[in-house]
Order: C-alpha cells, then structure tokens, then sequence
C-alpha cells in the first residue's frame, strides 16, 4: 500500500498498467517544482492531456492539476526538455519489484530511458540506449553501484513474479526467515503486501518459508500482482492507499483510477497552493468524516446494484453460460489455459467463443460478455455456485452499507489534541561535535573529522579532562570533561565512533591520555598528519571494548533525540533502539531508526513530537559505516 512516507513496489506495478493502458504517449514538457519533484504532461491520442508528477524517493502518478513551477527552470529540467521534448514514450515498465520505474522515449535514431526511483532518497536518472547514464538529479557513490554520468545504471534485482515454480520453491527452500519477511525482504512486497499473500495462500505468516507451501504462496503472489496489474479497485483506507481491496480494510473512499486515489492521498506538491473556492467554506472535520462516510455508503450500494445485475445477466443467458462453463471445464483437464486462450481467440466466429473477453489462468476464470455487463464466472464451479458467489457479494455489501449507516447515526468523537509542555532542546555549542552525557552526569565530546578533532584539542581540553581514542587508525577524538566513574561508556563511545566500526569489527581496544600526555609535535624526521596527535606516556587501556551505538527519544526535561553507548542513553531516552555494526548505510539506518521510534510511541504522542524526531536529528548519531539495528 502507498503510505505518506512512499509507494511500495506492488503499488508501482499498478500505476505502471494503469500509465500502459494510456498509450502511445507523446512528451509535452517538464518541469521541475523542487529540488525532488518533477512534472512531465503528457499527450495522448485524440488531444487527450495526462499530468504525470514525481517525487523522487516517494510517489509517481498522474495529477489534476501541476503546482505553479518557477519562472526560471533548474538546469536538470532544461537539460530534460532538450533530450525529450516532442518524443515518443514507447514503454512505461518497472523494474521487477522494484521501486523504480523507466519511461522508454524515443527520440530521432535514439531511445532515452528517464528512470525515476522512489526508494531511499530517490533520484531521477536520464539514460541513452544502453543504460549509460547521461545525468541523475542527484549524484551517488555507493558499495554497489554509481550514479554519475558515464556510468551504467544498474538496473534488476529480485522479481519473484517471474521465478518459474522450481525457482520460487528453491528460493524459499533457501530462506532462514519466516514465509512473511521472507515475501517483504526477499521478493520486495513490504509488510503489508506480504502478510496479504499469507493470507491469500492460507499459510500461517510466522511458519519457517522452507516449510509453507510454495505452489500456493506463488499462486497467491501471481493473483494479487494480475489484480495491481490489470483489476484496480483503487481505495483509500484508514492505513493508506490501495490499488485493490485487500480483506479486513475499512474503506474510507473509493476511486476510478490509481492515481486519482492517490492524488488525493498525498497533500499538495511543494508550490501548490490550497486555496478555498470563493463562497465556499472549509470544511470542519466532523463533515469531512459524515462526506466520506456517505461516499462510503454510496460505493457500497454501486456494488450491490453491480453484483445484482451479474446475476440478472447469468439468468438471462443460463444456457450459455452453461455450455461455456462445462465446454472449459472438460478442455482444462486436457489443455493448458494458455492453449484454451489461443483457441478462443483464433475462433472468434463463434458466438460462445466471442463472449470470452478476458481469460483468468490463476484463478481457473473468464471473463463473459453478457450484453454489455463483464462477469467473471469460475470454469470448475457450477453455474449456481458462481450465482451463489455473487449473493454472498451482495449481502457483504449489505452488511457494509448498514455498518457505514449505523455508523453515521454515531456521533463523531472528539479528537483530543494532547499538548507538550516540554521544551525542544536548545542548541548548544557541543551539539556539532558527537557528544553524549555519561550515566554520572559527565558531558563526553568526539570530533566528526579531522578538523573538529585539532579544534577540540587545540581550544576544548583543559587540565580536568581525559583524552580518549580508539586504538586503531581513524576515529574520533574523545575529549571526556571532567572526572567521571563511567569511563567504560566513554571508551566504547570512542570505540564505536572509530574505523574499527566501518570495519566491521565488534570490539576494539581503547586508550585514555592526560592533556599534557597529547602534543601535535612530532619526533625528528617524523610527520603528525591533520586530526592525528603524539601521545607520550603510560596510557590507561580498555581491552576488547564491545562497539554499540544506541539512539533514543528524550522527553525531560527537553525533548531531543540523544545517542551514545546504550547505558547512557537507557536512562534518559522514553524509547530507544540499538545499533551494532552491520550492513545498511548511515542514510538507511537513520531512516530506520526514526521509523522504529515512531512506533514505538502513542500517534498522538509522536504527532506532538515531529518536529524533534526526524532523520537529520537522528543521522547526526549514527556511526560511519554499514549498521544493523536491534530494537530495545
């Protein structure tokens, strides 16, 4: 489902059929409203005029309306518009499950490829024929791939949509996570999206992958991605945005398209601006709920009205629709469905053939033609059974219908708005160096780079204090002020702010030093490099000091977001997570951080702290390197 933090790769499968449906496409012109959020308007046939909008790193449909773009475009959209304006778009195609999709223009002799990702920060990459880029939004250097001009954009990934049955088995034969993480990491479903196979397959989704059914889950994976594909029922519930109805979600609104739902679900680009009509009056929240509720009510009463000329239309054709439904039921146990599609396109002469509009192979369904009305009935069941599922449609709906009314006869509570009396933390002059505050009330210091680490020596350490440092090469240097019994937690945030972490290790050992022990005077013929110190003297070592980070959320007596060794931070932080060397970047791993803190926390508590959790707060405490994080 699309939340208000991005669209998942399902969601990208949906608008990806849905902007498919729309061509062939010609490129007006593009725009770009922010520094991530671009706009291209689109030509169709017969003067038809799509706005396509993207935010990279988070969203991509089409919109009713562009913000107001600048008087002077960026760079990156001038040099967009002379590669593609007046190009054709061939393709709209994903990347397997992938958050990212590609628009294929052709363009004279050449074929350019516009790539928009939605993961991670996002980024948008123009690319010639071969994938060679010619210039991102954004440049990126990461352990697996580039993103500068000249390089190939690597594209693919994981796409368990296209494992043959062989492969999907021995994919989760190979997993060590349960079916359920599995379908979210593995095959890039997300949570949501894999807990609804789980459901879908009736297998159980804490069961070990190796153990589940396969040939169900795949089944169930093949039916929801052909659902996203190619039957939307686009709907906003109270968790997000989604292409299809899944069970269990409480739909707040229904829509025609994809994007039309989520055009409403995300606010307004940056530069759009929300105006009321003259005359008339903003709504109080109170009628936005009773609006949608009636909306509800509505969709629900389309359905019944649906569902019941379904059966009207099998009774007026029953013989027919017999014939059809016992004539595939005795050629599917001889034939595949892909031979029965073939034979039924190829004899469109006939009258039951031509009736056939749709083929359904997952499901062992087709779709008929009964006089204008589509219906989808299934080849094994008889023709009371499929009338049989239509009757339970109706009275679901029913149901709904008289749920939603009962629940418009209620009236609607009020929305307590708790407010925070804490302050923010102020800045202080420590806050752009590492810092934290030992167990005993010691502020502990260490330089982010080899600047920060001359200025604190140079202008920061007094007599009083300690020099601390890993005993590898690169790392903070620690300056802990004042006499504190808690030197255990300095030196392991000494160790965990040093190389030792980027490599990977667990422990290291560390070193404390007298001010007048540290010098930046070398020895003859010796060279001290920037950042670097010569200590001399006995030095107080830390043997095999275990490296942990921890991050947390402060509410007294000033809200902040703190980090340092994970016994300083337990006992001021409400809630907190811990880090230990891993594999993800900074930039992710301040991104989980904040997502697992909010949800640990009340949504009306954390509403009232948004302005103090966020990513940048939390990055500023993250270590160097790759890193895993254990919730506490």
């Amino acid at each position: 489902m699309a939340t208000l933090q991005g669209m998942s790769g399902i969601d990208l499968r949906a608008l990806v059929g849905e902007a498919s449906e729309r061509l062939p496409l010609w490129v007006g012109k593009i725009y770009q409203f922010d520094a991530k959020t671009l706009g291209i308007r689109l030509n169709g046939e017969d003067r038809a005029k799509y706005l396509l909008i993207v935010e990279a790193g988070r969203r991509a449909h089409f919109t009713a309306e562009f913000p107001t773009p600048p008087k002077h475009p960026p760079g990156f959209a001038m040099l967009l518009r002379k590669h593609l304006n007046g190009g054709k778009v061939l393709g709209i195609h994903q990347f397997g499950l992938e958050r990212a999709i590609c628009l294929d223009i052709g363009k004279r002799e050449t074929t350019y490829h516009l790539i928009f990702e939605l993961f991670d920060e996002g980024n948008v990459v123009l690319c010639d024929e071969g994938y060679t880029i010619i210039k991102p939004l954004w440049h990126h250097r990461f352990r697996s791939r580039e993103v500068v001009p000249g390089a190939v954009y690597a594209t693919g990934g994981p796409d368990c949509s296209t494992l043959s049955p062989d492969e999907f088995q021995a994919m989760l034969a190979a997993s060590d996570r349960d079916i359920v993480r599995t379908l979210a990491v593995d095959c890039l479903l997300g949570g949501a999206y894999a807990e609804a196979v789980c459901r879908m397959a009736g297998v159980d989704k804490s069961a070990p992958a190796a153990d589940v059914d396969a040939g169900a889950v795949r089944e169930a994976l093949a039916h929801l991605i052909a659902d996203a594909e190619g039957h939307r029922e686009p709907v906003i519930t109270a968790t997000g945005c989604w292409p299809v109805i899944l069970p269990g979600e409480e739909v707040i609104e229904r829509f025609s398209t994809f994007s039309e739902a989520l055009d409403e679900f995300y606010p307004p680009a940056a530069g759009e601006k929300e105006e009321t009509a003259p005359g008339k009056p903003r709504l109080s929240r109170e009628e936005v709920i009773r609006q949608r509720q009636a909306e509800a009510i509505r969709g629900f009463e389309k359905k019944i009205e649906r569902y019941e000329r379904v059966v009207e239309a099998i009774y007026e054709n029953y013989t027919t629709v017999a014939g059809i439904l016992a004539a595939l039921d005795e050629a599917s146990r001889t034939r595949s469905w892909q031979e029965i599609e073939a034979i039924l396109r190829s004899n469109r002469d006939n009258p039951a053939a031509k009736m056939v509009c749709a083929v359904h192979p997952a499901e062992a369904a087709v779709e008929l033609d009964l006089q204008g009305e589509r219906v989808k009935v299934y080849v094994h069941e008889s023709i009371e059974q499929n009338i049989g599922r239509c009757y339970d449609q109706i009275k679901k709906f029913k149901k709904k219908r008289a749920g939603a009314v009962a629940a418009m006869e209620r009236a609607v509570p009020e929305r307590p708005r708790p407010k925070r009396d804490t302050p923010l933390q102020k800045k202080r002059w420590y806050h752009r160096f590492r810092w934290f505050v030992t167990s005993d009330g010691v502020l502990v210091i260490g330089g982010r780079d080899a600047s920060q680490n001359e200025e604190l020596v140079r202008k920061y350490m007094e007599g009083g204090d300690l020099f601390v440092h890993a005993d590898v090469h690169g790392g903070s240097v620690v300056i802990v002020k004042g006499r504190t019994e808690r030197m255990d937690e300095a030196a392991q945030f000494a160790a965990s702010y040093s190389n030792a972490w980027k490599a990977g290790h667990f422990t290291a050992d560390v070193y404390a030093a007298r001010p007048e022990q540290v010098s930046k005077t070398a020895e003859s013929g010796e060279y001290v490099a920037r950042g670097a110190f010569v200590v001399r003297g006995e030095r107080q070592y830390f043997r095999d000091v275990p490296l942990a980070v921890a991050i947390g959320l402060q509410v007294s007596p000033e809200v902040a977001v703190i980090g340092g060794p994970p016994a300083a931070v337990a006992g001021r932080a409400s809630v907190w997570v811990e880090l230990r060397p891993g594999q993800f970047e900074p930039n992710d791993t301040a991104k989980k951080v904040v997502r697992a803190l909010r949800d640990k926390l009340p949504e009306d508590e954390w509403k009232g702290l948004k302005n103090a959790l966020n990513t940048e707060a939390v990055a500023a405490f993250v270590p160097p390197g790759g890193s895993d994080l254990i919730e506490s």
